[in-house]
């Protein structure tokens, strides 16, 4: 059973989100970090509430082989993008996207989303527009920015 298919139901049920999620094997461990978010934001209650019900269905389930960490979060101000909705979300904001082979000689790339379908996503990187086929990238993520501190005067 694939683990998106394992969890994503319970976090549903649980009122949240599943963002996204990583999983990175290593040669005797793994690590399993999963993102959550909900329109409310999450906190560290959130992930902690999360993270032991995760743990529990693991236990159950057993699906990983070899020992891993489970890590839960939200996926934050430079938050990763997984799927094409994702991408579509956020049309008109920056992104870095690397690519899995290079495209147009290189395999980063930091423009503004300009579109997003289910096969691709157009970005224009220096008022040139690059279109990156959705299974060539790797990872991506928004180049969060936040908003200026609020001065207060003593």
């Amino acid at each position: 059973m694939q683990l998106k298919a394992l969890l994503e139901p319970l976090v549903t049920r649980m009122g949240y989100q599943l963002w996204g999620m990583e999983f990175r094997v290593a040669k005797h461990s793994a690590l399993l970090r999963l993102f959550i978010d909900s329109e409310q934001g999450i906190t560290l209650d959130d992930c902690t509430e999360v993270s032991r019900q995760v743990s529990a269905l693991m236990d159950v389930e057993d699906p990983i082989q070899v020992p891993y960490t489970l890590e839960v979060s939200s996926p934050g101000v430079d938050r990763p993008l997984f799927e094409a909705s994702h991408y579509a979300r956020y049309v008109g904001e920056q992104v870095r996207v690397r690519t899995q082979w290079p495209i147009d000689g290189q395999r980063n790339f930091a423009g503004v989303i300009v579109s997003a379908d289910a096969d691709s996503v157009t970005l224009d990187v220096d008022g040139r527009e690059v279109r990156l086929p959705l299974e060539a990238i790797a990872r991506g993520r928004l180049k969060g920015t936040l908003p200026p501190a609020t001065q207060v005067e003593e």
